[in-house]
């Protein structure tokens, strides 16, 4: 069932009926995982869009307010978590309002300095103890597992794209960046930072959202905003602060191509919003374009 006006007022109506009176306004953009509405002027609903995101849901309500103090932004707080219904098959959160804009590229007052934010973020995440933690899985869509899960697809799409991209290029590149193991301990990641995640309240980076894909595990993918946000000066400013060897950094770079190669089919047939609602700078061609641009030789 689908998270509709209606359907969240009944939710609210049944579980939490001190909000029921409270207007309600469908977030927008919204998100892949999650149908989020504002709630008032001080809280937000959070109901995942199927069935596959729902094990976030205690994920975030258990990680989330022991992460919270640990970290120099603000992340999302739990208030309430609902339960499934007759209205809605899943659990589903109550939070509170983090005010700020998604972080494009013209609501930065300088993209350096938000990366180096960024990057100052991250590196306070990997700081937290990680013990107990979630380990990789299906809950993070595989977010801080080893790149070489996503080998066979990545391979294929590659292949499917002969003629489009540089084929001999971009297999060279996601061949370093598999092969570039490191020996560090795994680490919390966030799993999904990308601008659409990333709040920005005059000019500079408020808060981080969307722990859903959150875990324990590399913390390589986290570095994939290097290429699909920063650039130049600002790439430079992200990696000297976050803080990562050399390994982890192009297995970045592996993610980052990953996540641009898997766009690439939709863009070529037309779909041309896609990487603007991630918050990319550029398409997933230019994604790709960039990875290989400073690519080691």
């Amino acid at each position: 069932m689908r998270a509709t006006p209606p359907v969240v007022s009944r939710l609210l109506a049944a579980q939490f009926p001190q909000w029921a009176d409270l207007p309600l306004r469908r977030v927008d953009p919204d998100g892949w995982d999650n149908v989020t509405y504002r709630l008032g002027d001080s809280l937000s609903v959070r109901l995942p869009s199927a069935d596959c995101y729902a094990a976030q849901v205690e994920k975030e309500h258990r990680w989330l307010p022991l992460l919270a103090p640990r970290l120099p932004f603000a992340i999302p707080q739990p208030v309430a978590r609902g339960v499934p219904s007759a209205d809605f098959p899943m659990p589903w959160s109550v939070y509170r309002w983090l005010d700020g804009d998604v972080a494009t590229v013209d609501r930065i007052s300088d993209l350096s300095v938000f990366a180096s934010d960024v990057a100052r973020f991250l590196a306070a995440l990997r700081d937290v103890d990680p013990v107990g933690g979630p380990r990789p899985g299906l809950h993070s869509w595989f977010r801080g597992g080893p790149l070489s899960t996503l080998d066979g697809p990545t391979r294929r799409v590659v292949a499917a794209l002969d003629g489009t991209i540089d084929r001999t290029a971009v297999s060279a590149v996601w061949d370093g960046a598999v092969d570039a193991t490191t020996e560090g301990p795994d680490t919390w990641v966030h799993g999904d930072v990308t601008g659409s995640n990333l709040l920005v309240v005059d000019g500079h980076l408020s808060a981080v959202i969307d722990f859903g894909c959150c875990a324990v595990g590399d913390p390589a993918c986290d570095v994939a905003i290097a290429w699909t946000l920063f650039h130049g000066e600002s790439r430079r400013a992200f990696r000297a602060a976050i803080g990562v060897d050399d390994a982890t950094w192009e297995r970045g770079r592996g993610w980052a191509l990953w996540k641009a190669l898997i766009d690439v089919p939709a863009e070529l047939d037309g779909e041309t919003e896609a990487w603007r609602r991630m918050g990319w700078r550029v398409s997933a061609l230019g994604v790709v374009a960039e990875v290989l641009a400073d690519a080691p030789a």
